[in-house]
């Protein structure tokens, strides 16, 4: 199965515009870890890094919620992956961890942060802040997400090509 990803409308308005660029970032990211087995969503083909396809996943699932949910609208469910003593562990995978949670839970936190994003308009500020103590608005956490996903899909295209030589899509 094909991920869904469309390229935004060259015309939309800004809001449009800007969760079309962040849906088909999203979309590339699900794209380059189709086809794969879990072992192989696992694998950090890129040694010393612990970076795998399936760690990316994981780490844009609390990436998102951090956003959508913590800065967003101030709501402090906690991270789903990483922690204090181990700050890093969406990337430290064991062969009990799968596509399959992996996948879903992501899903699960986009949902959210649709939901969420709906009811603020582009100007309007976060409830919460960030770590750093900004307010930032809907607009600069649409634009730091495109980054956000744009600069990790280069490292997925790295990932993918080692693993299994595909490119492109």
């Amino acid at each position: 199965m094909t991920s869904m990803r469309h390229l935004p409308a060259p015309a939309a308005d800004e809001r449009a515009m800007l969760e079309g660029w962040l849906d088909f970032h999203r979309g590339t990211l699900a794209r380059k870890c189709e086809g794969l087995t879990d072992e192989q969503l696992r694998t950090a083909s890129v040694p010393p890094s612990d970076l795998t396809l399936m760690g990316l996943v994981r780490h844009m699932a609390d990436v998102e919620r951090i956003w959508f949910r913590h800065v967003l609208t101030n709501d402090s469910p906690g991270p789903i992956y990483f922690s204090d003593e181990d700050p890093d562990g969406e990337f430290h995978l064991t062969e009990a961890d799968t596509w399959q949670e992996a996948y879903a839970t992501w899903q699960g936190e986009l949902a959210v942060a649709r939901s969420n994003a709906a009811g603020f308009g582009l100007d309007d500020l976060s409830e919460g802040r960030t770590r750093h103590g900004d307010v930032p608005s809907l607009r600069w956490i649409y634009t730091h997400m495109i980054e956000e996903y744009a600069r990790h899909n280069g490292h997925a295209d790295l990932l993918r090509e080692t693993i299994d030589g595909s490119t492109g899509f």
